[in-house]
């Protein structure tokens, strides 16, 4: 038989059933049909491939051939894939979405974004998830111009016409620089001593806060557009600059960066909120990714003496 023919998905349905049960009786319970139309599904799937699946002679259960081995996990496949379309179908008819676009800040700490995410993929499983990842104003761009669904932004967001805001959490910004930087030496920092190097500086990547400066002290600067290359320069001792707590911890811990005691700047609080389009609510899976972000944001602690960025 050169050209087999095509199964139907009951006739896979039949076969995986009889292969997991271990029987033709038990595929029957399973799938509460009588023993007589297992019987007579699997014989139909073996006619249109041309192959026979299950040896029935001198056992009492029956055993995979050789190329029922074969066709087992090409079936499996192909069960699970129909399933997995009947299920996205079915999330798309009660009003859930079938992608989320998400823009998230990059000072957001790595280790709470991967545990919202590894939550929404048990709780979403057919929905997709597109990230971006942005500094500044890139976030609340992004959802302006329709790129993004979602966003966790900074502070930047609050206040912006047409997007709705709601409070995140926080990340205190504190100046570290590495121990063999000149600002790393120095015993006592008397002010304004920062400013005779440079500052390595997050800029944004759109257009959106384009000619604005945050949280810059210094004339002489270095403009980066990514938060990993600004931690490794830092490490090297090319310059000094303001890093999410969260993420140089282990360096400080290592000796790696130190903390920057600065009479005239000791760092900041730099505020997350959770945003979207105001013509744009999000959806069901959408709206469960800022809840989450959300009542985690909720429990942070904020360090004394630190002023909002």
């Amino acid at each position: 038989m050169s050209n087999p023919g095509t199964p139907t998905f009951e006739q896979l349905r039949v076969f995986l059933a009889v292969v997991d049960s271990g029987s033709f009786a038990g595929a029957a319970r399973k799938l509460n049909r009588a023993v007589s139309v297992i019987t007579y599904g699997v014989a139909n799937l073996e006619a249109q491939l041309g192959l026979e699946l299950f040896e029935r002679k001198g056992t009492r259960k029956p055993q995979l051939t050789a190329a029922g081995r074969a066709v087992l996990a090409e079936a499996r496949g192909l069960a699970e894939g129909i399933e997995g379309l009947r299920a996205k179908v079915k999330a798309l008819h009660d009003g859930l979405e079938a992608e989320v676009d998400m823009a998230v800040d990059v000072m957001l700490p790595t280790e709470r974004l991967g545990k919202v995410l590894r939550a929404f993929a048990e709780a979403f499983p057919t929905v997709s998830l597109r990230l971006h990842v942005e500094a500044l104003g890139a976030v609340t761009a992004a959802v302006l111009d329709h790129k993004a669904m979602i966003g966790i932004s900074g502070p930047l967001a609050t206040g912006v016409r047409g997007v709705e805001c709601i409070a995140a959490g926080s990340v205190s910004m504190v100046p570290v620089a590495a121990p063999h930087h000149p600002l790393g030496r120095m015993e006592r920092i008397a002010p304004g001593d920062a400013r005779d190097h440079v500052q390595l500086v997050l800029t944004d990547r759109s257009p959106f806060t384009a000619g604005r400066d945050f949280f810059v002290h210094s004339p002489r600067t270095w403009r980066l557009a990514d938060l990993g290359v600004k931690h490794a320069l830092l490490r090297e001792g090319i310059g000094w600059g303001n890093m999410p707590l969260p993420l140089i911890r282990p360096d400080l811990a290592s000796g790696a960066l130190l903390r920057l005691s600065m009479p005239d700047h000791r760092g900041g609080i730099y505020r997350f909120g959770g945003i979207w389009r105001r013509d744009t609510p999000p959806g069901p899976a959408a709206a469960w990714l800022l809840n989450q972000f959300v009542t985690l944001g909720a429990a942070d602690i904020e360090e004394a003496g630190l002023s909002d960025i």
